[in-house]
């Protein structure tokens, strides 16, 4: 890298600086941000094809809007990496995604210049809408709402909601920069996706957005400085709702990325051994030849939830609906009203949006509908909003909905053909992470599956990847003189009954769950039991929980063998 590029970086702590820059300088300071983009982000593992293809729109952004005063909003924020950069926290990628560091989404703890903090799609311009309410009631007239939305977004329905409302309000001025790079993780599909690809060959002389009541200016070229600087002063100065369509290229400017046609390295994965999502996609393949009413669901991402290789493999059996994990949820009924067998995939974290879908459209029709969540528990790096820890504490509110978390890549395997056997509706949920060592069971008993077994004194309830941290505790608490059983229920809701007999025999039950502790597995557990049994429930506290690796935020909540051991001592004595 030569040193006047060096230098131009190194002088870029406040969007105030960036301004003060000449546009002939601009070229130059764009091609540094990607040099530094790539050699942080491969270290450190991260989203980088999004944030390459955003350099110039995120320079052109800072040049024309005065943030904090302009208030500059990141869909999903997976492209907020350069807008780090420009707002005075390059030192902080030295530790991004690391316990303590930077986050890898927009944070409003790190700087007043992030809003919101979010991390999933079609969000921004509901938070516009109420931005621009709240500024106008205010009688603040001077600054504005830009609201950053990739063209996968678009596909998700909450956009539409708020773009409804946003289209009507002459007086708020609200700019949508619609970032259009024809991706999300994968190409992006649907009539949404039909209409940009006609607007960027100019085959149409009005667009849906003007039909919503917006004003639009574009195609404009994403990665030509002058244009898009040209295209947002407009936009300000139109003092009303715009969208300014971008045209961008995913991974811009760095060959590997841009040669990657499966997602443009659109998050650099940290190098390791083979994961249970790969277990999990060849089993479906194999199920796939075998049960030929077998067709599986994705919202925008059949590559991240292993459903590529199924789609490949069986062409017309797999289904992308965009960004729209409730329409997608509600069309697997669809799916199972029409005599097939449907398997949603999909992050747990991500189940929060189509719980209402799960619970009223699928489990109250009883019908036979698959969910897999990728995901389950702690995530590490991406951070509180990507975690999977909520799912047990839902799910076990809803009737008639079996849930199984397999232990290990035998289970996993297991368990999937056992969910799509069932007569009504199921979920698999498992954590990401490396497959790991099979855990064998002494024995299969009522449906559990016990793994050790040392007494009477203590039962220890492992659930999914809990087993192995309960193994090695019940070793520790076995040479201490405490006898142990170990149970892996692998249907984790609802309790068996099994399971409520095993506990009786018992002098203290301890549950052990990668979810959060309120409401979760252990809490059905409590109930299942008979009264005054003495039964501890350790879990994910019912916090929002830092970004950091896996294990360190398993050991931070005491999930791990010797925390566990340490729990169990202390209520044993009791």
């Amino acid at each position: 890298m030569s040193t006047t590029l060096s230098r131009l970086l190194a002088r870029i702590s406040s969007p105030d600086d960036l301004r003060a820059l000449a546009p002939e300088q601009l070229p130059a300071l764009a091609a540094e941000i990607r040099s530094f983009l790539v050699r942080k982000v491969t270290a450190s593992g991260g989203h980088l094809g999004s944030n390459l293809g955003v350099v110039e729109l995120t320079i052109a952004l800072h040049r024309v809007f005065r943030s904090p005063g302009d208030t500059i909003l990141f869909d999903t924020g997976h492209q907020a990496y350069v807008h780090k950069l420009l707002t005075g926290r390059r030192a902080g990628f030295d530790k991004l995604r690391k316990r303590g560091g930077l986050s890898g989404y927009p944070e409003p703890a790190e700087s007043p210049h992030d809003v919101i903090g979010n991390s999933h799609a079609s969000t921004a311009l509901s938070y516009a809408d109420g931005l621009a309410k709240a500024r106008q009631l205010a009688g603040d007239r001077e600054h504005a709402v830009v609201a950053v939305v990739g063209d996968g977004s678009l596909t998700g329905g909450m956009a539409w909601e708020a773009l409804n409302n946003l289209g009507t309000a002459k007086d708020r001025p609200v700019i949508v920069v619609l970032n259009d790079n024809g991706r999300s993780y994968a190409p992006t599909h649907g009539a949404i996706a039909d209409h940009l690809a006609a607007l960027r060959g100019d085959r149409l002389s009005v667009t849906v957005f003007e039909n919503l009541g917006f004003r639009y200016l574009g195609p404009v070229h994403g990665h030509d400085l002058a244009a898009l600087e040209s295209a947002l002063r407009t936009a300000r100065q139109l003092r009303g709702p715009v969208v300014v369509h971008c045209i961008t290229r995913k991974g811009a400017g760095y060959r590997p990325a841009e040669q990657d046609l499966e997602d443009h390295l659109h998050a650099v994965p940290a190098a390791g051994a083979r994961s249970l999502t790969r277990v999990f996609s060849e089993e479906l393949c194999a199920l796939g030849e075998q049960l030929p009413d077998l067709v599986c669901v994705t919202a925008a991402m059949p590559g991240p939830t292993g459903l590529s290789a199924f789609g490949a493999r069986y062409p017309g059996r797999m289904f992308d609906v965009g960004i729209a994990e409730q329409h997608a949820v509600a069309s697997a009924a669809g799916l199972a009203l029409g005599g097939l067998r449907p398997l949603v995939a999909i992050y747990a974290s991500f189940l929060n949006r189509a719980f209402d879908q799960l619970l009223l459209d699928v489990a109250l029709r009883e019908l036979p509908v698959t969910i897999v969540l990728d995901r389950a528990g702690v995530t590490g790096p991406d951070g509180p909003s990507h975690h999977g820890m909520w799912d047990l504490a839902m799910l076990s509110a809803v009737p008639g909905l079996s849930v199984a978390a397999p232990r290990d890549a035998v289970r996993l395997r297991e368990l999937l053909r056992e969910c799509l056997s069932l007569p009504g509706p199921s979920v698999l949920r498992f954590p990401k992470g490396p497959a790991g060592a099979e855990l064998a069971a002494l024995e299969r008993s009522a449906g559990l599956d016990i793994l050790w077994l040392s007494g009477r004194d203590v039962l220890l309830v492992g659930v999914g990847a809990m087993a192995a941290a309960c193994v090695d505790a019940a070793e520790r608490l076995t040479s201490a003189g405490i006898g142990v059983t170990v149970a892996d229920p692998r249907w984790a809701l609802p309790v068996t009954p099994g399971l409520a007999e095993l506990a009786a025999e018992h002098d203290l039950v301890v549950t052990v769950e990668d979810g959060v502790v309120s409401g979760g597995v252990g809490a059905a557990v409590i109930q299942a039991c008979a009264p005054g049994a003495r039964v501890r429930t350790l879990g994910l506290p019912r916090t929002f929980v830092e970004h950091g690796t896996r294990e360190e935020l398993l050991a931070s909540a005491g999930l791990t063998g010797p925390a566990i051991a340490r729990a169990v001592r202390l209520e044993h004595q009791v």
